[in-house]
């Protein structure tokens, strides 16, 4: 059974649709590095190096930008997407 990829490339900016996308099917996994690191209190810059691979020291706009879209999308997706909790839950 194939599973969502591991560690697949970001875009600059998660999508923003009312629904769920193969983009979001993708990057299940990085939606959920992100949701556990902010629960641990890691700084987004490391973050954004280590989950998104992309530089806030030579790029701070672009990562920070894709981290927090990353990271609203994986809020949306957990908790309206229903992705992560299977369609079945109520």
């Amino acid at each position: 059974m194939n599973g969502p990829p591991v560690d697949p490339d970001v875009a600059n900016v998660a999508p923003n649709e009312p629904a769920l996308t193969a983009y979001d099917e993708q990057h299940v996994v990085t939606y959920i590095r992100l949701l556990q690191a902010e629960g641990e209190g890691a700084d987004w810059c490391e973050v954004a190096r280590v989950v998104l691979h992309m530089d806030p020291e030579r790029e701070p706009d672009r990562a920070q930008r894709a981290y927090q879209s990353h990271l609203a999308r994986a809020k949306w997706v957990t908790e309206q997407g229903r992705l992560l909790r299977g369609t079945g839950s109520k």
